[in-house]
């Protein structure tokens, strides 16, 4: 299943920066996991934002749920999940 999710990352002016550093790290190490087994294939970020769009190829919603609430900045973010379907004109959509 195909998802379509918009990440925006709200960081607290305050967070003491040895904690954001270490956050940070580990949001990539894991984010960058994700995208080598390929369960998150695309990844962009909004120009001008602190936050991006992506697409996750995962088996259910509920996975996807739990490799979301698993990044290190979840904590942090508003998350907009938009499921996709195949469109009748993509000429590499499934037939």
């Amino acid at each position: 299943m195909l998802f379509h999710v918009r990440m925006d990352v709200r960081l607290p002016h305050d967070l003491d920066p040895a904690v954001r550093s270490e956050v940070v790290a580990r949001e990539k190490a894991y984010s960058q996991e994700l995208q080598r087994d390929g369960r998150w294939p695309h990844i962009w970020r909004i120009a001008g934002e602190y936050a991006n769009y992506s697409i996750f190829d995962v088996g259910s919603a509920d996975e996807l749920h739990e490799l979301l609430s698993g990044l290190p900045l979840f904590p942090f973010m508003d998350v907009k999940v938009t499921p996709l379907a195949t469109h009748p004109s993509d000429i590499r959509g499934k037939a």
